[in-house]
């Protein structure tokens, strides 16, 4: 049965359809929104197992959004098509004895493609069903990889502005690179002098931020391309069924047995995707949080403490570079409920930590620092020949650590969430030494004759491109920048 209703994190009843709650972006009282019941999977597996990803994307999507048949297929027939540069969308990969999901085949070789793709033909589906007049601004914050998906998605579309706040000293060369050179005369993207953290806390408090919403009665409305939208979360679900059926199909699994997922995480959206699509049915075994560094999700996992008081780490995996991990919200709400997420969410606000009691048992943390995660791309390159970027990096280090400590004998999926040419000089220095003081951009070719893989053709010279957002504030001067390029 599909959702027809999303309620609030923080109060159940504040209620919206899906439509309504991918305009929104995030609850009036800051909360974020949750299907009121998970949907269980309709077909069959002799049926899912002969479908394409597409197809699979119908079938998933259609259980959570109001769309009509044709709306919903519009969508993904827009999103999934030559943006890609392999047919099969999401390859799943054998490497020793670890099956890799490579999540990095879109425009911007990251994992936020796959729902970042998508985001903007469903928001502007929404809006036509909601009937929504006002121009839609988009408030993103982004610790390297979402900002420049959201802005490859939502260039040039009408009736949408999109902003882009990122940690100026706080990504990598590529990433920033990606983001300042963006075209698009809808587009404005600005460093802060902070970290991630501080532009996600300021672009939540706009959405609730009753004066500004007066001041700007122009016909704006904010909505959100982070994972906080439940439009940006829901697609992600498909490619934890797709992985499942590609790993049945090689042999590694028959139907119904358990297939473990290592997720390098910051904001908990990807990972909770794959519990949701547990939830929906799908016979997925443990769900391991992998951190680097800024491990407060693995000290919650372990000890039911979520502290944020403690030093930030700027690390060479800087999309997990994260101490408010706002998805983890959700998760609260599935197994406290509202009351208890609320209090939990006050208590983050006014002394930066809460105490919850984790119910859910198939997920739990481990972590990765930064000796171990060069210590992992060095090991695989050398047993296998494969080039991984520093976040599935840090995925497979803790995957190790979690097969050691729990003795487990089941198959795992390292869910590879960027391309390695993001992170160039980080990589090709955790092979070789040699190369720590070279240039990013040159070591690209060096990646290229070490991997076997072409530069993909996205990043192919993008240290030449014209910047055309020179933006940087404050990090509380953030609400201000936004009423300054909108009034």
């Amino acid at each position: 049965m599909a959702v027809t209703t999303y309620i609030g994190t923080r109060n159940k009843d504040i209620t919206a359809s899906a439509s309504e709650a991918i305009l929104r972006g995030i609850c009036p009282d800051g909360g974020l929104y949750i299907p009121k019941e998970i949907p269980k999977m309709d077909k069959t597996p002799e049926e899912l197992m002969g479908m394409d990803y597409r197809q699979l994307a119908y079938e998933v999507l259609k259980l959570y959004l109001d769309f009509t048949e044709e709306e919903l297929k519009y969508c993904i027939e827009h999103a999934y098509d030559e943006k890609f540069d392999t047919k099969e969308i999401v390859p799943l990969v054998k490497k020793g004895d670890m099956l890799y999901l490579e999540l990095f085949h879109g425009r911007t070789l990251a994992f936020k493609d796959m729902a970042l793709s998508i985001l903007p033909y469903l928001m502007k589906t929404a809006a036509k069903r909601q009937g929504q007049k006002e121009e839609i601004v988009i408030l993103t914050a982004t610790s390297g990889d979402t900002g420049k998906a959201a802005l490859e998605g939502f260039a040039g579309v009408d009736g949408v502005k999109i902003m882009v706040f990122f940690p100026e000293d706080g990504v990598s060369p590529v990433q920033k690179l990606q983001m300042t050179t963006q075209e698009g005369d809808n587009t404005c993207v600005v460093g802060i002098k902070g970290n991630f953290d501080d532009a996600q806390s300021a672009v939540k408090r706009i959405f609730t931020d009753k004066e500004l919403a007066d001041e700007l009665e122009r016909g704006y409305r904010f909505s959100s391309a982070n994972s906080i939208n439940i439009g940006r979360l829901v697609p992600q679900i498909v490619y934890y069924y797709w992985a499942y059926i590609q790993a049945v199909k090689m042999g590694e699994i028959k139907w119904g047995e358990p297939l473990d997922f290592t997720v390098p995480t910051g904001n908990f959206g990807d990972i909770l995707a794959g519990w949701y699509a547990a939830q929906m049915g799908l016979p997925a075994g443990h769900f391991v949080c992998a951190s680097n560094d800024n491990k407060v999700l693995y000290d919650f996992f372990r000890t039911g403490v979520y502290d944020r008081n403690r030093a930030f780490h700027v690390t060479v995996s800087p999309s997990m570079d994260i101490l408010i991990s706002s998805n983890l919200e959700r998760l609260l709400c599935h197994m406290g409920g509202q009351d208890k997420t609320k209090a939990e969410m006050a208590a983050l606000q006014a002394e930066g930590k809460y105490t919850a009691e984790i119910t859910e048992e198939r997920l739990s943390g481990e972590f990765a620092d930064e000796a171990e995660t060069f210590d992992a791309i060095r090991r695989v390159y050398k047993n296998t020949g494969y080039v991984m970027d520093t976040h599935t990096a840090v995925a497979y280090a803790a995957a190790e650590k979690y097969r050691a400590e729990s003795g487990t004998k089941n198959p795992m999926v390292i869910v590879s969430t960027a391309s390695p040419y993001k992170f160039t000089k980080d990589v090709m220095t955790a092979l070789d030494e040699k190369y720590a003081d070279g240039d990013a951009f040159a070591l690209m070719k060096e990646m290229e004759k070490v991997s076997g893989v072409a530069i993909p053709a996205p990043i192919r010279g993008i240290e030449t491109r014209e910047i055309r957002h020179k933006n940087v504030c404050e990090k509380d001067g953030i609400a201000d920048f936004v009423k300054g390029w909108l009034l």
